[in-house]
């Protein structure tokens, strides 16, 4: 490998946000977005017409919703690095999207809903994460 693709993979983060369904994925995604300066106003979960959805779901079903489907892949610049960010859907239905995201992260950062604790469907995330030796 010649020395700029090092360098270029050596800038370059990619991690996942994974948990149970309505622990706040969707939310810590926007907030990243707007803390990096990708975007000027974050959006939000919403299942009700007219307010403003999260730019992370990106389709219609998931914005009259207000659940993610599909995973979504972001890229934004921070601090001198390229971050690559995964949302994944929550529910058990899409967790086969969420195994195949897992193999394509550094790392993973897991949102716990302290009000529901830890479900089975968080437990088996992290059990996943620990297999493949992901920091969490």
């Amino acid at each position: 490998m010649g020395a700029d693709v090092i360098s270029e993979a050596g800038q370059r983060r990619t991690f996942a946000i994974i948990s149970h369904p309505d622990a706040g994925k969707t939310t810590l995604t926007e907030k990243f977005l707007l803390y990096s300066g990708a975007v000027q106003e974050a959006g939000a979960v919403h299942a009700r017409e007219g307010r403003r959805s999260a730019r992370s779901d990106w389709m219609e079903l998931e914005q009259q919703r207000g659940i993610s489907i599909s995973s979504t892949v972001l890229q934004f610049p921070y601090r001198g690095h390229t971050v690559n960010l995964l949302d994944t859907p929550g529910h058990r239905d899409f967790s086969e999207d969420t195994y195949r995201v897992l193999a394509a992260v550094d790392a993973v950062v897991m949102v716990l809903d302290a009000a529901k604790g830890i479900e089975s469907q968080t437990l088996k995330l992290f059990q996943v994460c620990r297999s493949r030796n992901l920091p969490v």
